[in-house]
């Protein structure tokens, strides 16, 4: 019967965690873009006259109406946008966070918690080159990684607490 416990334990542990995971970067995307939305919401508009700029910025309708004029001198030469962040995704994810779920439960059922920390040194150490120049996949990893662990270590200590 404990057999059936624990691998009960190990199937909620690493087939339910997708869908937390996932709901943890969705939840996690919505509040990226919302504060991206404001941002855009409150940038100026730019008008060049003469020599000289008037930027024009106004906060949402919904709140009081401020207008605030700035004249700044126009360089000669139009500066180039600097180039847009990318965004890539990281490839593999499903099956990385599987097979990390089901270390973490078997480390945490086996009484060896301390092999956790080899797990995430492997994931960090493995994706590292696709992190540092990937900022937004390096928020969703950091996202993906808490929250598959948090699920899987949550479920592993509550079925031990069964077992005992």
């Amino acid at each position: 019967m404990e057999a059936l416990w624990i691998a009960t334990a190990l199937v909620v542990a690493v087939m339910g965690g997708w869908p937390v995971t996932a709901g943890m970067l969705k939840l996690a995307r919505s509040k990226t873009v919302r504060a991206a939305d404001a941002a855009e919401a409150t940038r100026g508009e730019r008008t060049e006259t003469d020599g000289l700029a008037l930027t024009r910025t106004e906060t949402p309708a919904s709140e009081a109406i401020e207008v605030e004029v700035e004249v700044e001198a126009v360089e000669a030469e139009a500066q180039p946008a600097p180039p847009a962040p990318k965004t890539e995704v990281l490839r593999g994810g499903l099956l990385i966070g599987c097979l990390e779920r089901a270390a973490v439960a078997v480390a945490i059922l086996a009484g060896q918690p301390v092999a956790i920390a080899y797990v995430v040194a492997i994931k960090g150490l493995g994706r590292y080159p696709e992190l540092k120049d990937t900022p937004a996949a390096s928020e969703r990893f950091i996202i993906g990684t808490l929250a598959s662990m948090l699920w899987a270590a949550s479920v592993a200590v509550l079925a031990k607490a069964l077992l005992l």
